[in-house]
């Protein structure tokens, strides 16, 4: 069938695991939504996280989509189980990749960069107890971050100091594995490279999401097995350019236009 996937996010990080979806799915056709005037969902409390995130699914549902991937690792965290609970068709959420990273670390030491309302949630204490409790993981809050890629402000002198000074503490405890916990913060990998020694591997949920995708879509018969060309429309209710921007290195081709929701 040829509805769409439904994408949400607090703004436009979760571009980047769309990216991963339609290199995996590429006949899929996609609905995104980047709530950029609300983000970051992080600094908000849980009612409004999961006000904004019925907001988000409603729309979504309403447009025909067929299972909607919650491409925002607080939102995942704060509200997925009551999306579950109340909407009759598959979500896909997002956390925070630790028990890779505690699986495999060397050192024993594993950083975390995410926000306030991930690093905070029951979701991540359940996973970072059950996963790395013989690990020494290193939390850091990503304060400042979203609203500078949000801004288009990747690569500004302050989105290094703060890199640097977030980064840091994890530099000096030996972290072998830095785990980003926010979909906005792929787009910085390659800013975060540049600061963290070599021998630090960075994991995100990218593939892992789209993996899963995948196999609810083939669990469920939603696979588009019909061969109309897949559309891909992204919105935001922000700065149009910024997204753009983001998916400047994409191949196929998109609609990205602004709305209001």
């Amino acid at each position: 069938m040829n509805d769409p996937i439904g994408i949400f996010d607090s703004g436009v990080g979760g571009t980047s695991i769309w990216k991963e979806i339609h290199q995996l799915l590429p006949m899929e056709s996609t609905l995104y939504l980047a709530d950029s005037k609300n983000a970051p969902y992080g600094e908000r409390s849980k009612d409004e996280i999961i006000h904004l995130s019925v907001k988000n699914t409603e729309y979504l549902l309403d447009k025909g989509c067929k299972l909607i991937v919650v491409a925002c690792n607080t939102a995942t965290t704060n509200a997925i189980d009551y999306l579950r609970k109340n909407y009759n068709v598959p979500f896909i959420g997002i956390e925070p990749a630790i028990k890779p990273a505690a699986l495999k670390s060397e050192t024993s030491v594993v950083g975390v960069l995410a926000t306030r309302g991930t690093l905070s949630s029951s979701l991540f204490s359940k996973t970072s107890t059950l996963y790395a409790k013989d690990r020494e993981v290193i939390e850091q809050f990503g304060d400042g971050l979203v609203p500078l890629i949000e801004s288009g402000k990747i690569e500004s002198l302050e989105m290094k100091h703060l890199l640097r000074k977030y980064l840091q503490p994890m530099i000096d405890k030996n972290a072998d594995y830095l785990v980003l916990g926010c979909t906005h913060y792929p787009y910085l990998i390659p800013q975060i490279k540049k600061i963290l020694p070599p021998s630090v591997t960075i994991i995100d949920s990218g593939q892992a999401v789209a993996r899963q995708t995948k196999a609810v879509l083939e669990k469920n018969n939603l696979l588009n097995m019909l061969q109309d060309q897949p559309t891909f429309n992204f919105y935001t209710n922000s700065n149009v350019e910024v997204l753009k921007m983001l998916l400047s290195d994409v191949q196929s081709e998109l609609s990205v236009g602004s709305l209001e929701f």
